[in-house]
Formats: C-alpha cells, structure tokens, sequence
C-alpha cells in the first residue's frame, strides 16, 4: 500500500521539486504531467472556466492546446494544482492552496501551486485588480470539490458501497462502516481519468472551513528566508550571456548617430541595432556595461511639458467624454437648498512602483522555440506580445513567471521580456537582461498625476445636498461616492500624458479617495460637526458604516482633543468589495511632521487567511505612508530628476507610525481581494490630521516633501453661504 509522505521535509522538497523542475525544459503539459506520473486529471469543463478575469468566454481559437488542466493527484497522493495566476509576494500562493486543501480535506503541505507558466497552465487575463480571491479562489474550489466527489465515488465503486457512507480526511477515504481506508495515492494509481467540473458543485461554506479561514505559515517562506528561491535574476543557463539596452537621453528622443565599432572589437560581445532599439550582449554584465558605454549615441530631443507646468497641462489638455459622466438628480437644485456650498482643487503627483525587484528577463531560442523567464502580472499577455513583436505563431512562446519580488500594479506590459529576446536571436545564445533602478524609475510607467476639482453642498444639520467632482487624468477608479447624495455630478477626463503612465496600486482610487475625504472633513467643519459624525450622518451603506465604527473604537476616537502639535484625522472608504477606514495621529513640530499612530478596520468578506490578510493591510499603510508624505517623480523636459533611491525617497523604518489592525471576518460573504484598497484611506486621514493640529488644507499628494509649507502656500477652500 503506497501512502502520502509523512515526513515534512520530504513533503517540502517534494512541492519545490514539482514547481522548479520544468525550468530550463522545453515540455508541453502532456509532457509535464508524465513527470508527474499516473494519476487523476480534473478539468475544468466549458469555456467559461476559462474566462476568469472578463467573465466573458475566451474564444475558442486562442486557447493554447493542452492548457485546461486545474488539478492532478499523483500515485503518491501529491495535489498539484495550476493556476495563471503568479505571486507578487501577496502570498496567493498560500491562500489558493489553503483553498484547495480546504475542499480536497488534504493539509496545505499536500498542495503544490504551478503558476504563471502559459505552456502548463489555463490562460489568465492576469494578476491584478484584486481578482485572485474573488474569481480564482472560487475556481481552484470548484475543481477541488469536484475532485473530491470523483475520489469518493472511486472508493464507492472499489467497496460496493454509497459515497454517502464514505468519509474523507487527511489525504484519505474511510469506510465508516468496515473502517476500510484508501488513500488518494492508491485511487489515482494508473488512472488516466480526465473528469468533468461542474459549475454548481457545493462548496464548503464559510462557517464550515478548516484549513481555510485559518492562518497558515507561508508556503515557501523558508526558500525565501535562505535563498534558495530564484527570482528571474538568479536564473543561469548553460553559455548565457547578459544584456544592456541603450537607452535615450529623454522621453521620445530618436537616435540620430551610433558607433557600434567600439564594442564589435570585442569578438564576445553581440551589437544590435534595429531603428531606435540598440543593445548589446556579453559574457559578463560589466563586459555589457563596457560595450554600451562606448556606443557614442547622439540623439534628437525635442521640447516636453515639465513638472511645472503640469496641473494646468492635465487641465487644458483634458478630452471631453460625456460617456463617463455620471448624473444623479441635480447639483443646481442642490446647491440652491443648501447652507453652505465648499469647492476646492487637490492635485496628485506621479509616483514610481519602485519594487524590490527590478524587472527583469531570461530568454532562450531553441529552433523556433521561445521561452522567457520574467516577473509580470500578465504571462499571457507578454506571450501575445512576444509572439507579436517576433512574428511567430503564439505556440512557439513560452512565458514562465518565478515568484517575483513585487509589482503594485508596474508589470504589466513586456518589454525587458522583448529586449531580452532580441538580443538572445542576434547572439544565438541565452540572454539575461536586468534593468538597473535608474532604468527601473525611468522608463517604467507611473502612477497617473492629476487634477481633481471638487464642489459640495450641505443642509444645516450635515445632509449632503449635492456633490460634483471631476478628475482630470488620476483614473475613474472608485471616482463614485459611497455616501448617500440625492444630487451628483461625477466625471473623469481622460488627458494624454505628459510621461507613461499606467496600473498602480489601488489605481485612481487612492487619488480619489483622497480628494473625497479631505472635502468631507472640509464639509463637516462647514457645519461644526465631528468628522465621523458627520460621515455616519451620510453613509447608508452598513458595510462602510461597520469599518468606521470599528476604526474609530480601536483607535480611540474623540478620547482627546488635536492640539497646535497634534492631530486627528479618519478618512475611509470602499473599492473592489474591500472596505476600509483609518485613524491616524500625527505629530507637528518645528514645520515637520511624523505619523505616530495608525489604527484601520478592514472588512472584505470572509477571510481565507488571517495573518495573510493583516500582511496585505498593513503593507498598503506601509507604502501608503511614502504617496501621502514625500514620494513624487521630478521631471523636466523630458528627463526624471530624480531616478535613483538616493533621490526618490520611500519609506523607511524611522518613519513607521504604530500600526493597529482589525479585521472583520463576515463569513456570511464571499471573499472579496485585499491586494489594493488598503491603501487609498491614509493619505486623506493624515491630511484631515494635519488640519485638525495646523488648520492647514493641504491639497497636494504628496502632503509635506519638504515640511509644512508657510501658510500663505496653502490652497484656500471657497465655502460659500446660501
């Protein structure tokens, strides 16, 4: 009788072996599930399985033949999975599992992941808009309660019996009337069964989980904290050499001149030059770094917006697009009731990803065939761009996604993927390809910048009457309020940008919020009301209403009163099903200001993984701290300012408030992702702070890069009487 391993070792070098083998091979699924050996194949049945982002079925003639595999279970009785989806450092890799095991009622340490790999797993729109908990989760449960049903009625059949009377646990199948067992390993033991999933198998409820719901160690912390995980980075194949890519001396210069003779001196060193694109490879990533440096480029550079011309750029350039307009009742017949009406403008810097990893590629030609090793959130998207831009049938590309070490929302797109290609066809041999963190903050995309105008009407007794809110260039993410106004007029102005702009953590909904609720508290002080009373006043949704209770209770709020040198500020809100409201204290002394204290309730269904969950929520404050404070991208005509961390400051521990915590658990509502809307609360609740200790409004993110200003800097709020 072959059994699961009982060691937790061997279960451990068993799952790293299973997700590292197929590095540097070029196999197909079928190929990989052979490695795998016999065993039960579940797939996920119909095309709207395969729709996990848009919802929409992928067509038909774009999914990659062999790729609709979700799950097998070995002769052993190991689980693999797989899944499109990558890991970021989100930690997805141990939610997903703890989801799988939860419904296969196998432990986590069972559960292997393969992920982001397009030859061997299903096609995935990508990683991003905290979708991963809310559409993948329930997939991989799915596939794993539909796996269970089969094993069962495997066991069933073997002892002429009813599943009903079978019970399973632990890897295993009992018959609770003879006390017979069969472990996974034996029922799947030459079987090449390929069973049908259906979309309305019953899944585990919330209330019910064991392993999920539950905190679980991270799934491979230890390779992390030894190093023996390899990021895109580390990866070395046999005779690879390493690449530079000329880059241009501003935005959209072209290349007039250069003198590759230098480096083809130089018999190991590859030169090429294709229109703009030059780049080289070498045996050695100085040798590179040598040959780029005596290419003597000159280029053309023509005039660009600078930073500060910005706001008045994004404003005048701004496209008039009714579509996303959106009206409820009338602002004008709102602003003609009310008692007071307050307008104001807030502004928002671009800001870079800044990942610990910066991006970074490994690619190899065999014949024909294409295989990539890079961090992105989108493997199938840069599949289709590397098919594109080498004019191959999307067949012969091969896009595998180590576990990376951070995105927020900065790769998306392939371009380190394509440079890294170009070079490895020309030198006929691997090529590895890793931006520096100049290259990395200045030829990423950033945040978007923006201008967002804001007027709102209140009554007497703190009723929001009307609300009109416009944003120019930030994004229309969470551009809606979630408070409860019988007159609205929302728009979002679409402006092409002066530098590249793209995803973000949280997108525009951090901006948004910010503009919100700093006119909220501006609103509440209209009319001398508490600033969370005021909010309570004008929520009708019970979900936001719950976190800023919550928030409030934990942090204390209304215990002590903001002083000349301390401040108390709340701000909160909700995007993507994930609520969020946070407290914030602040000290002000000498025109500087410190975050001391933090306090956040955070609600977004029922949660798959508590200590997770707490990781997730924190670190957005953590990197919500830098937008809200100092961090900003300097640029002039065409060229960052300030492309090095030197210069571009982000967080540090010195600047780590106290940072409290809670989470509520609604079981009796799905999951809902947590990647992102952490993060769009602090940013206002510091400003809203800084005001209560200062009576300064500050408008800008970022709010002090260079201390509080003299209060003639500061932007006035137009509050007028009806």
């Amino acid at each position: 009788m072959r059994r699961p391993a009982k060691s937790e070792q061997e279960i451990e070098l068993r799952q790293h072996d299973v997700r590292h083998l197929f590095h540097g091979f070029d196999l197909d699924r079928r190929d990989f599930v052979k490695l795998l050996g016999g065993g039960l194949m579940v797939c996920l049945c119909g095309p709207n399985g395969l729709a996990q982002e848009s919802g929409a079925a992928r067509r038909a003639e774009d999914l990659p033949e062999g790729i609709d595999a979700w799950l097998h279970i070995g002769e052993d009785g190991t689980v693999t999975a797989y899944t499109g989806k990558v890991e970021m450092g989100q930690n997805i890799r141990t939610s997903l599992a703890q989801q799988v095991a939860e419904e296969l009622r196998v432990p986590v340490s069972a559960i292997s992941l393969v992920m982001g790999d397009t030859d061997l797993t299903p096609y995935d729109m990508g990683t991003f808009g905290s979708r991963t908990t809310p559409y993948m989760g329930p997939q991989l449960r799915r596939v794993a309660a539909s796996a269970r049903g089969v094993l069962l009625q495997r066991a069933a059949e073997q002892w002429e019996t009813d599943p009903s009377k079978l019970v399973i646990a632990d890897g295993k199948i009992t018959n609770s009337a003879t006390r017979q067992t069969l472990y996974f390993g034996e029922l799947a033991k030459g079987q090449k069964l390929v069973a049908v999933v259906s979309k309305d198998v019953a899944l585990e409820p919330a209330q019910e989980w064991h392993v999920a719901g539950a905190p679980v160690p991270k799934v491979d912390g230890r390779d992390f904290v030894t190093g023996r995980h390899q990021y895109t980075s580390d990866i070395n194949l046999p005779g690879m050499l390493h690449g530079k890519v000329l880059r241009p001396s501003a935005f959209g210069a072209t290349l007039a001149s250069v003198n590759p003779s230098g480096a083809a001196k130089d018999s190991s060193v590859t030169v090429v030059q294709d229109g703009n694109f030059v780049g080289v490879a070498a045996p050695t990533r100085s040798a590179a770094e040598r040959a780029l440096a005596s290419l003597q480029p000159k280029w053309n550079v023509k005039p660009q917006v600078s930073e500060t011309e910005l706001f008045s750029y994004l404003r005048n350039k701004s496209a008039a697009d009714d579509d996303s307009r959106h009206v409820v009742g009338s602002v004008e017949q709102g602003y003609a009731s009310a008692a007071k009406t307050v307008s104001s403008t807030y502004t928002v810097a671009y800001i870079a990803h800044t990942p610990l990893e910066p991006r970074a590629a490994v690619a190899e030609w065999k014949g024909e065939k294409l295989t990539v090793w890079t961090g992105t959130q989108r493997p199938f998207a840069v599949k289709t761009e590397l098919a594109q831009a080498f004019h191959i049938p999307a067949q012969q590309v091969r896009v595998i996604v180590p576990d990376t070490g951070s995105a927020y929302g900065g790769k998306h797109t392939g371009e380190t993927a394509i440079e890294a290609a170009r070079l490895a066809k020309a030198a006929g041999k691997p090529v590895k390809l890793v931006w520096t963190r100049e290259e990395e903050f200045t030829w990423a995309y950033f945040r978007p910048a923006g201008v967002i105008d804001v007027k709102a009407a209140v009554s007497s007794d703190g009723a929001i009457l009307a609300w009109e809110f416009d944003n120019y260039n930030s994004g229309p993410s969470a551009i809606k309020t979630p408070y409860t106004v019988p007159n609205q007029r929302i728009q979002f102005h679409s402006v092409e940008s002066p530098l590249r702009q793209g995803s973000y953590r949280g997108l525009a909904a951090t901006a948004n919020h910010f503009a919100r609720e700093s006119h909220m508290d501006d609103l509440a002080h209209a009319v001398n009301m508490d600033p969370l009373e005021f909010r309570l006043k004008n929520i009708g949704d019970p979900r936001l209403r719950a976190v800023f209770e919550a928030a409030a209770g934990k942090f204390g709020w209304g215990h002590q009163k903001s002083t000349a040198t301390q401040g108390f500020g709340i701000a909160g809100g909700v995007e993507k099903g994930g609520y969020i409201a946070v407290c914030a204290e602040v000290a002000v002394a000498n025109r500087q200001v410190k975050v001391e204290r933090v306090a956040a309730a955070w609600e977004s269904g029922a949660v798959v993984n508590p200590d997770g969950l707490q990781n997730q929520v924190s670190g957005s404050i953590m990197m919500a701290l830098g937008g809200a404070l100092f961090e900003a991208i300097h640029f002039s005509n065409g060229r960052v300012l300030n492309p090095h961390l030197a210069e571009y400051r982000v967080p540090r521990f010195s600047d780590m408030p106290k940072i409290e915590i809670e989470i509520l658990d609604r079981k009796d509502l799905p999951p809902a992702g947590a990647g992102e809307t952490a993060i769009v609360g602090l940013a206002p609740a510091i400003g809203n702070a800084i005001f209560a200790a200062t009576g300064t409004r500050l408008r800008s993110l970022p709010l002090v890069p260079d201390g509080l200003p003299d209060q003639t800097g500061t932007t006035a709020t137009k509050v007028s009487r009806s």
